[in-house]
């Protein structure tokens, strides 16, 4: 529309149909990214026409930002250097335009005038291509570094779970075999032990179908780690302030024995959340929270925060989330108005 006013304004004879020009022009770059080698150059085509049917080239002012956008379009949406073919035909079709059209005399600054009008959009172009790809490579890295974090905490879940599960078994065999011996001799103590390892058996089986769901996606073999749990959260506490974090806990005691998977999980969640606050922290000062309903685990850590809590890698947070979402928990997290990093995290309490 300014194009079309500029041209009305001048009333150059007949200034028409170099508005007509402009108009398919600019409709032409609208589609410039499906095919911009052609595109481009053909909006450019039809904008140097102007003057074979209207005002000169030095009279409208609007045709420049039109040809910036598409010598523009030729270096950042055309993947290699082709699109200075789409430059050289305009050069040519400008030379063509002083030849035969423009009368004036020319010499060597309207070269300068033409390729001051070409350069600096080509090379913008190409300059915000580059830093496009890079910052796609980027994502594209960024991305599978989360996926690997994820499968690693997978990883690192099933061999946890595998540990449980084992020792799980091996108890269900020992309390069996024990009450082979006691079925005749002493039938209600048999009968107390095959309870326990009905029991067992049943928190084996519900390991195993977290188990599966963990790794139905990943086949990966599975080694073997000791599995901790919140009976060792003391140590941990206590590993933590040799390391210079001063850590406050608060725990309901006695907390109730735990399906091993969410025994497992809230000592990585509790493990996480203090190497934050120790890496983060403003002040090397953490809390840490822990309660039980008999359906609901409840896990609050929270520290000071120096405004960079945020900087990290976003890793150690993923590894917490992808725990609490296969437990079926809730996970949130954030910096409060008080200042304070805060992480909240329940985990649902199975029965037996």
């Amino acid at each position: 529309m300014v194009g079309v006013a500029e041209m009305a304004a001048m009333g150059s004879h007949p200034w028409g149909f170099g508005a007509v020009l402009e108009v398919v022009a600019c409709a032409l770059l609208v589609f410039r990214r499906r095919n911009p080698l052609v595109l481009a150059t053909l909006a450019t085509v039809v904008l140097l026409a102007i003057p074979w049917v209207g005002p000169q080239l030095d009279e409208a002012s609007v045709p420049i930002p039109i040809w910036a956008l598409a010598v523009f379009s030729l270096a950042r949406w055309v993947r290699d250097l082709r699109g200075l073919v789409g430059v050289a035909v305009m050069a040519a079709v400008v030379f063509a335009d002083y030849a035969f059209v423009d009368q004036r005399h020319h010499n060597w600054s309207d070269v300068i005038f033409v390729a001051a009008l070409i350069a600096p959009p080509y090379v913008l172009g190409r300059l915000t291509r580059r830093l496009a790809e890079q910052k796609g490579l980027l994502e594209h890295n960024q991305e599978l570094v989360k996926r690997e974090a994820v499968r690693a905490e997978r990883d690192r879940i099933a061999r946890e779970l595998h540990d449980v599960i084992a020792h799980s078994v091996s108890a269900m065999v020992v309390q069996t075999a024990a009450a082979q011996d006691l079925v005749r001799s002493d039938p209600d103590s048999a009968e107390q032990i095959l309870a326990t390892v009905a029991a067992t058996g049943r928190r084996a089986l519900s390991e195993t179908g977290t188990l599966l769901h963990v790794i139905r996606d990943h086949a990966d073999e599975l080694g073997l780690q000791p599995a901790p749990g919140l009976a060792d959260l003391p140590e941990l506490v206590e590993r933590f302030r040799a390391d210079g974090l001063n850590v406050a806990v608060d725990v309901d005691e006695p907390l109730p024995v735990l399906p091993a998977g969410v025994d497992v999980s809230a000592y990585r969640i509790v493990q996480e959340a203090l190497t934050n606050a120790l890496r983060y922290g403003a002040d090397r000062t953490a809390a840490l929270r822990l309660s039980c309903t008999p359906t609901v685990l409840s896990i609050r850590a929270s520290n000071p925060s120096n405004g960079s809590s945020g900087l990290g890698s976003g890793l150690g947070l993923l590894g917490i989330a992808e725990r609490v979402s296969l437990l079926g928990g809730s996970l949130s997290h954030g910096i409060g108005s008080d200042g304070r990093f805060q992480l909240d995290a329940t985990l649902p309490v199975a029965t037996p």
